[in-house]
This record gives structure tokens, sequence and C-alpha cells, in this order.
């Protein structure tokens, strides 16, 4: 049997609330170290996005349009306005 056989085991051995745990623990960790094919193609953007800061502030319902936009489609990239 392989290790990755036992811990699978190993896992579903755990208790509802330590397989949650151990989820969470994981998900830190792949934050934690990205994929460098990841880390290389992500727009500023989608660094913030994982962070966490994107979504943590609402938007002003009175924002213009191209404004709002802008932050849809990432910092400091083009984008077609029409």
């Amino acid at each position: 049997m392989s290790s990755l056989e036992q811990v699978q085991r190993d896992i579903q051995d755990l208790p509802a609330e330590a397989q949650a745990l151990l989820i969470d623990f994981v998900e830190i960790l792949k934050k934690r170290y990205p994929k460098p094919a990841q880390t290389a193609q992500a727009s500023p953007y989608e660094k913030f996005k994982a962070s966490g800061f994107i979504g943590c502030v609402a938007v002003e319902d009175n924002l213009s349009t191209t404004y709002k936009q802008a932050l849809v489609d990432g910092w400091g990239q083009k984008y077609d306005h029409r």
C-alpha cells in the first residue's frame, strides 16, 4: 500500500470535524505555496482576490460604469469599454 493510500484511509477514519479542519489547513497551504504556473500568470486583480482583499469593501451604486468595469477587468489592464 502506498503512503498516499494510507493517508487517505487515515483521513477517512477521522471524525467529520477533524476532516473539515484538515480541508481548511490544505486550503491555507495551497494559498501559501501556489503552483509556479499560477503565480506567473496571475493578474494583480487575481492576486488581490486570492488574498481576500477583493470583495471585502462594498462598491457604491453611484460609481461610474467605466470605473466599475476597470475594477472587474483588473488593475492596470486595458479593457474595451465600448
